[in-house]
């Protein structure tokens, strides 16, 4: 990881950024200081104590879209591309690729997260009191969208897998949501700590059991069966599937789907 980092009067000397307590604003650029050649923190809340700062700081950070958090914590600095740009021969790809594969860029290079619960600042209720803003009972107003999977995602392109293996036995079965089909497998993946592998030898051997073939037709419903299906799979001899793996480990010939 490098050890210099860039600020950008594009961001810092907006109205936006200045209108913000001092302590929000060095909070933020700690954050930047601490975040790894992507943009990427694992650590927020350690850097929120490190500085001093109160947790309406971060909330305010988020609030204002300058930075972006996912359900375990991890933080990434939505304008970090145009902070920083990193040559290759110095640039460390971030430990955080499942993270990274969620967000996309705009034409100025910010991240974007469709699932980022994102607040309405105009309409957010704060109060400047002791030299700090006080998210008021309006912030907690957010619309919270699922995650958008793009079909070259792997957790899409096996919810496509599933789909065409429930359509070889129910050729007139509704079309699901598939997105939200993707969002169960990276659940499974990422917090179930399963392989795309397992995932898919569960999927195989599903749709090829008489009884089970008729019950899971969904990752969700697999997901909630997990441990019963690989219980019942090694007791008919199913081999042992490979290990978990993080998606920063995969190669393309790992690749399952």
């Amino acid at each position: 990881m490098a050890q210099r980092r860039m600020l950008s009067k594009q961001i810092t000397e907006t109205d936006m950024f200045m209108d913000m307590p001092l302590s929000a604003q060095a909070l933020y650029l700690h954050l930047i200081m601490n975040a790894d050649d992507d943009g990427f923190i694992g650590n927020a809340k350690t850097i929120l104590r490190m500085v001093g700062g109160s947790n309406d700081d971060l909330k305010l950070l988020i609030a204002k879209q300058f930075i972006i958090t996912f359900d375990d914590g991890i933080t990434v600095i939505r304008d970090w591309r145009i902070h920083n740009y990193i040559q290759k021969d110095r640039y460390h790809k971030t430990i955080y690729g499942n993270h990274l594969s969620e967000l996309s860029t705009d034409s100025n290079g910010s991240y974007s997260k469709e699932n980022a619960c994102i607040q309405d600042v105009s309409k957010m209720d704060t109060q400047v009191r002791l030299g700090k803003d006080r998210l008021g009972k309006d912030s907690k107003k957010n619309s919270c969208k699922s995650p958008t999977y793009n079909a070259d995602n792997l957790n899409y392109k096996a919810a496509v897998y599933f789909w065409e293996k429930i359509q070889d036995v129910f050729p007139k079965a509704k079309k699901p949501n598939l997105q939200n089909w993707a969002n169960d497998v990276r659940l499974m993946h990422e917090q179930d700590k399963r392989s795309y592998d397992e995932i898919k030898a569960v999927i195989d051997w599903v749709n090829q059991d008489d009884f089970w073939v008729g019950n899971i037709l969904s990752p969700k419903k697999l997901r909630k069966q997990y441990d019963a299906l690989t219980i019942q799979m090694t007791r008919k001899g199913k081999p042992k599937t490979a290990a978990y793996k993080n998606p920063t480990e995969i190669s393309d010939d790992d690749l399952p789907f």
